[in-house]
């Protein structure tokens, strides 16, 4: 029985060493200066611009007001209103947007909406299509930077998208944002600093016109971004990190919009690990492929908050073993394994961060994830698998 629980736990020990060693080589490649991130401009091109649009009547005009001042003469901007029953196309239409309306309630995702909105471009194609969701701001300039990076690599593109926690926010939402942080800004830098591909993260993503027309858009899937992203990979297409084009948004300032976001999100990430990974690296094998081996090992890093409570779950049962049986070979496992997340997360707090969480919230990281718990067993035991717009504050929905 001893040998038993020594295999076992030593076994989860090493497991979870693959993971701590991919975010901890991310976070040591964005801190350094690897590489050039500045590369030559590429051509203009024509460009448009996609929205889709679920009742965003609250938030719609800023972010139209942002991107048109952007646009060139010959560029299109196009608000997909899907399955509205507020004034979004409406508002859309007087902000100088060109508008096209989408009902069919059976079939409701993000995904579907980027199809109408694709077949409708199709009868006037451009060279560059970026997608741009209707509750985020666009800095000054980003517009550009992926339209001329997507026609250099002939790729898709990823903006740096992050998002902000509202002012007045507790721990939990600034600990959010750091975790978004470390997510969809020091991941994807360090994959960049190595020559690789990233995973799309749903908005300020830019597509090659021959590369979006021929993608399969219409979808429900729970996180639609992350499975095109991967679907582009197989075809051949591994997303480019951009961070010189900035796109932001904030998290939703209720209780409930935030608990859905969170379901959504963790839980499509987690289901496109055991539905993504083993076939993607697989693929990798086959195609003797690093940079699809690597976007493979990126998408099966768990939610930070996971990684936490299984390190610490995993130390305690390896000390507890130890205590009893004197085994010290997962306890040293364990313990390598903590180590390097610890040096991990302070790692991309100092370099990145330090703006957003002082160090004792940084400290409550552990609280954190454990608040997180009853989302991890949901995932086991009501698993959320269609997509569902998350409500932000007062009357609009995004997600």
């Amino acid at each position: 029985m001893t040998l038993l629980l020594t295999i076992a736990i030593g076994s989860c020990a090493a497991i979870l060493l693959l993971p701590v060693s991919v975010l901890f080589v991310e976070a040591v490649c964005a801190h350094s200066r690897l590489g050039q991130l500045r590369e030559e401009p590429g051509q203009r091109g024509r460009l448009a611009i996609i929205m889709p649009a679920h009742n965003e009547s609250l938030l719609l005009a800023g972010s139209i007001e942002a991107v048109r001042p952007q646009l060139d003469q010959g560029d299109r901007l196009l608000v997909v209103a899907d399955n509205c029953t507020d004034s979004t196309a409406d508002i859309a239409k007087a902000a100088g947007a060109e508008v096209i309306e989408r009902n069919d309630p059976t079939r409701h995702g993000k995904g579907y909406a980027l199809d109408f909105g694709i077949r409708h471009l199709a009868l006037d194609p451009v060279d560059v299509v970026i997608v741009i969701d209707a509750d985020c701001n666009v800095a000054v300039g980003a517009i550009d930077e992926l339209r001329r990076t997507c026609l250099r690599t002939r790729r898709p593109v990823q903006a740096l998208y992050l998002m902000h926690a509202p002012p007045g926010s507790g721990f939990r939402t600034r600990l959010a944002e750091f975790a978004w942080i470390i997510k969809n800004r020091v991941r994807p830098l360090g994959l960049r600093r190595l020559g690789l591909p990233c995973q799309l993260m749903g908005t300020g993503m830019a597509f090659p016109w021959s590369c979006i027309r021929s993608s399969e858009l219409a979808t429900g899937h729970i996180v639609e971004d992350l499975k095109l992203g991967l679907d582009l990979t197989r075809a051949g297409h591994p997303p480019y990190f951009c961070p010189e084009a900035l796109v932001t948004s904030y998290f939703p300032s209720s209780r409930e919009g935030v608990q859905g976001q969170r379901e959504r999100w963790e839980h499509g990430h987690l289901g496109a690990i055991l539905a993504e990974a083993p076939s993607l690296l697989w693929l990798s094998l086959r195609r003797l492929r690093i940079d699809t081996m690597m976007l493979a090992l990126d998408l099966s890093v768990p939610p930070l908050s996971l990684i936490i409570l299984l390190i610490a779950a995993v130390w305690f049962l390896a000390a507890g073993l130890y205590g009893l049986t004197s085994a010290i070979a997962p306890l040293t496992l364990a313990t390598i394994g903590a180590a390097m997340l610890v040096l991990t997360i302070f790692l991309c707090w100092w370099r990145f961060a330090r703006h957003v969480v002082s160090f004792p919230t940084l400290a409550m990281a552990g609280i954190y994830a454990l608040w997180k718990v009853p989302l991890y067993i949901k995932f086991i035991a009501a698993r959320r698998l269609n997509w569902v717009r998350s409500k932000r504050g007062g009357d609009g929905i995004s997600g």
